[in-house]
């Protein structure tokens, strides 16, 4: 299976400058390309402050910024990698026109990976005049932090592409999935915009505030979330009898709540709604809740994040190897 020695990552951006920082804290040398003014200095900056969690993890061992070369040109960035995460700005037009700039100076063996999380597959392989080393690779953002990467190949796509990715993944920490059948959003960001939908509907219909709201989730099944997903804890909450007791237990129960739940759309009103309700708790300036910035609540989400991968590690390690 192929080594994979060298890495290109094409746009610097939030998504770009996560996984830089993830691959430079594996040891691996990194040709960074984005064409926006000062991009170069945000990277470092953003590299810089990923580092120290990434230290806590366990990682940037091997990691060192003379590793990194940053290139304006996106054919000088891919020219020497194994493997490439395309993460530029989520326009068709402009991965296309990415795609058919770097397709001819690709080595035979690379596989170029998309971080696209609205895109389709289909959609960005009509950019190759031969797709059959592209693939799509989506994180959860921080994806130096979160471990989950989703994958998709297709019919158009080379054996091998899949297993290989699999693998480099892996080896970085990450938790894959494989997407069977493309549909909109992919998987983990269905199941995000089914529970926002419902989040913003309590709002609206004026049952919880936006503070509320959020606390009900990271206090409540976000704990749960965290350790299992929603099937395996369910089989858990009806005792010996798992998911099939729990179905006969609750089905009613779920039929009422599904028929209950409401469509909303992210109207001018609506989105008022939820900015006022956010702005609500970020201005409060008392001891308990002082005011913060974006960058302020980022590091503490962060810090949040990595105290929970830290606490479960050791339990973690046997998924990893699997």
């Amino acid at each position: 299976m192929t080594q994979i020695e060298r890495v290109a990552t094409l746009g610097c951006g939030v998504i770009g400058a996560s996984w830089t920082s993830l691959f430079l804290a594996n040891g691996l040398a990194v040709d960074a390309y984005d064409p926006s003014e000062n991009a170069h200095g945000a990277l470092i900056e953003a590299i810089e402050t990923a580092w120290p969690v990434l230290h806590q993890l366990g990682y940037a061992a091997s990691a060192d910024l003379s590793r990194l070369s940053f290139h304006s040109n996106a054919i000088d960035a891919v020219r020497q990698a194994d493997f490439i995460q395309e993460s530029v700005p989520e326009k068709l037009g402009i991965k296309h026109e990415l795609f058919a700039l770097i397709e001819t100076h690709l080595q035979p063996h690379a596989i170029v990976a998309s971080s696209a999380s609205g895109l389709m597959l289909s959609e960005m392989q009509q950019g190759w005049r031969t797709p059959a080393r592209f693939m799509l690779a989506h994180p959860f953002n921080p994806p130096h932090l979160i471990p989950l990467v989703e994958l998709l190949v297709n019919e158009k796509t080379e054996p091998d592409v899949l297993p290989i990715a699999e693998q480099f993944y892996k080896q970085l920490g990450k938790v894959t999935i494989q997407i069977r059948r493309e549909v909109p959003a992919h998987v983990a960001n269905r199941l995000q915009a089914a529970l926002w939908r419902e989040a913003i509907s309590l709002v609206v219909q004026g049952v919880a505030s936006v503070e509320d709201v959020d606390k009900a989730v990271w206090s409540g099944p976000g704990l749960r979330w965290a350790a299992m997903g929603p099937h395996q804890l369910f089989h858990l909450g009806a005792g010996p009898g798992g998911l099939a007791e729990f179905c006969h237990r609750y089905t009613d129960s779920f039929h009422r709540w599904w028929d209950d739940l409401s469509e909303v759309e992210l109207t001018p009103d609506v989105i008022d709604a939820l900015v006022t309700g956010l702005s609500a708790q970020a201005t409060q300036t008392s001891d308990d809740h002082p005011a913060t910035t974006v960058t302020d609540e980022s590091k503490r989400r962060d810090a949040l994040i990595t105290a929970i991968l830290r606490s479960t590690q050791d339990l973690r390690k046997t998924d990893k190897q699997e």
